[in-house]
């Protein structure tokens, strides 16, 4: 590994703690990032030419894999017009009806470039459409590094707006609450006490920031129960479950439609990119029809358009997603297997392409509690025998994993063998 380190030690002169993202720093497990050079389907090769089966798929958005053929050609047919020209293009007119041919809740859609421009352009749409200011986000779930956003959870069922970040002024999240996620009776208390001035709920269907933690029976239901009571819009943040958990979706998988929905990650196919959309009324709110303004420059062009294409025509195709869910099934129960077999306790969740390891016993896995409390240690060595044997899973025990359409039975039995190794030594 002595280019990596070299480089990183170069990076931390240079950029703070060596990276440009804090989810890629090696901080929850320790050790240095690892610098990687090049990606062919389900694999990634570091910059001192060691090879792995990856797990992070560029955190979510390569569902068809590292370098898939047609992402790439079309790419490359469209860079060679030009990357970016400020004006409207054809592909980006052509996403917006595949958006909105795949999304049940997708009547007109607002490219954006980043999942954080997302969110925030939706919770000001939110707030105008209805009047209100207030806005209800989830223990655990994260929506981009939005500073009303930026709240944590303290103790009790619900935690008036506390910033969780220096630089974020406790009145920036003073109209933020937060409640614990899946808890359908802090729901009720919250709307019971707030109803009538909150403007928007925003929920992770599933939440993937605290790990994989899928939506328990009755939670999604109750959240478009209690917005339709009160008139609150419901916003389903689905920039990592976008086309992730479903090919509707998590909307389509858990049959509950949201008012507006946050596209990213697939939706660009490993090129920066993100989206809001839903009911045409809520939309043309927007400028230049409407009086709440948002803007971008990059927005929509044509290179991320071309990538993001071609990634879905993948993942919609007949069939393609069942196989992927299933092998999905097959990484996630043959570790379960092997930390059995090993005798160290373990709980897999799954959603569609989306994992997750908690190192705990306590299962179902369905709270923010649970995974704080979960066995950090085992995991850190655990990720890093993973390490050494190929496997390259996300660094902190918060992050989901993702399967790929390249995935194929050699990367799986590479990843099961290389399990079964690593468990041997945890």
């Amino acid at each position: 590994m002595q280019r990596t380190h070299q480089l990183f030690q170069q990076a931390r002169e240079l950029i703070p703690g060596g990276v440009n993202s804090p989810v890629r720093a090696f901080k929850g497990v320790g050790g240095e990032p690892i610098f990687f050079e090049r990606g062919e389907g389900p694999y990634m090769w570091d910059v001192d030419g060691k090879r792995y089966v990856d797990y992070v798929c560029s955190w979510g958005p390569l569902v068809a894999g590292h370098a898939d053929p047609e992402v790439i050609r079309r790419v490359q047919e469209t860079a060679a017009n030009g990357l970016s020209f400020g004006t409207p293009v054809e592909l980006e007119v052509e996403m917006a009806r595949t958006l909105c041919q795949h999304v049940p809740s997708l009547e007109m859609v607002r490219l954006v470039n980043s999942g954080t421009e997302a969110t925030m352009s939706a919770l000001r749409l939110a707030r105008g459409f209805t009047g209100r200011d207030k806005i209800v986000k989830f223990q655990g779930n994260y929506h981009g590094h939005v500073d009303a956003l930026l709240a944590q959870a303290g103790s009790g069922a619900l935690t008036l707006g506390v910033p969780g970040c220096p630089g974020v002024p406790e009145s920036v999240v003073a109209d933020t609450l937060t409640v614990p996620f899946n808890d359908i009776d802090a729901v009720e208390q919250c709307f019971n006490e707030h109803g009538n001035q909150i403007a928007a709920v925003i929920v992770e269907p599933v939440a993937g920031n605290m790990n994989c933690v899928p939506p328990v029976p009755g939670f999604l239901e109750k959240l478009r129960e209690v917005c339709d009571r009160t008139d609150a819009l419901l916003i389903f943040d689905e920039v990592m479950t976008g086309f992730r958990v479903g090919p509707q979706c998590a909307q389509g998988r858990y049959g509950v439609t949201p008012d507006l929905t946050c596209l990213g990650k697939v939706v660009g196919g490993g090129m920066p990119v993100g989206a809001f959309g839903g009911r045409r009324e809520i939309m043309e709110g927007l400028a230049p029809v409407g009086g709440v303004y948002q803007a971008g420059t990059l927005s929509g062009n044509p290179v991320t358009m071309a990538a993001g294409l071609a990634t879905l025509e993948r993942i919609t195709a007949p069939g393609a997603f069942e196989g992927l869910e299933q092998t999905t099934t097959r990484v996630v129960d043959g570790i379960k297997e092997r930390a059995d077999k090993a005798g160290i306790p373990l709980t897999t969740n799954q959603a569609g392409s989306m994992f997750g390891l908690f190192f705990t016993d306590d299962a179902p896995v369905t709270r923010f509690e649970q995974v704080k409390a979960c066995d950090l240690d085992t995991f850190n060595r655990f990720f890093h025998a993973m390490l050494e044997e190929g496997v390259y899973l996300a660094p902190a025990a918060f992050e989901a994993g993702f399967v790929s359409l390249a995935h194929d039975e050699t990367a799986v039995q590479e990843t099961l063998d290389a399990a079964e190794r690593a468990f041997a030594r945890v």
